[in-house]
């Protein structure tokens, strides 16, 4: 039988654009519809994405001035800064992904085609934290991307290697 390596739910107190909300008004800003439908349209699922992604997914929006490109810059900043999403630099872009409500995990990375595949392990989390207590080291979280290649793309390898 083989360990379960699945995302586990995490149960979260207020919304994610109640989080939000707060962040801005603790800073001396408020929510605008701006920010609003970004914080919607981020949050109504959950992909890595990068900015020009979530621009493309704002694209009717952009086109009708309800949302401004510089804004939706703005505000991934401000959803990084308040702890909602996580930004990250894999092959020289930066990808963001869900920081509040979503379980601690870890990545497996292509290198081709930069695929991300998150996975959850407790094997990982006990090393982690027996390396901790053996160093007194209070852990805050960690963050591990293993790099190789995926099935698909050794599959398109090994496809033109013999075709």
């Amino acid at each position: 039988m083989s360990e379960d390596y699945s995302l586990r739910s995490v149960q979260v107190s207020v919304s994610p654009l109640a989080r939000f909300t707060q962040f801005l008004q603790t800073h001396g800003k408020r929510i605008t519809e701006q920010r609003r439908l970004i914080v919607e349209t981020v949050f109504s699922h959950h992909d890595h994405f990068d900015a020009d992604e979530l621009m493309d997914h704002l694209q009717g929006l952009i086109a009708q001035r309800k949302v401004s490109r510089p804004t939706v810059y703005r505000t991934l900043a401000e959803l990084v800064e308040s702890g909602l999403l996580r930004k990250m630099s894999l092959g020289g872009r930066s990808v963001y992904e869900h920081e509040y409500g979503y379980p601690s995990h870890d990545h497996l990375h292509c290198q081709r085609c930069n695929k991300l595949i998150e996975f959850h392990s407790a094997d990982l989390e006990r090393i982690r934290d027996a390396v901790a207590r053996g160093h007194d080291f209070q852990v805050r979280g960690h963050r591990m991307f293993v790099s190789g290649i995926c099935s698909e793309c050794r599959e398109s390898d090994e496809k033109k290697r013999l075709g």
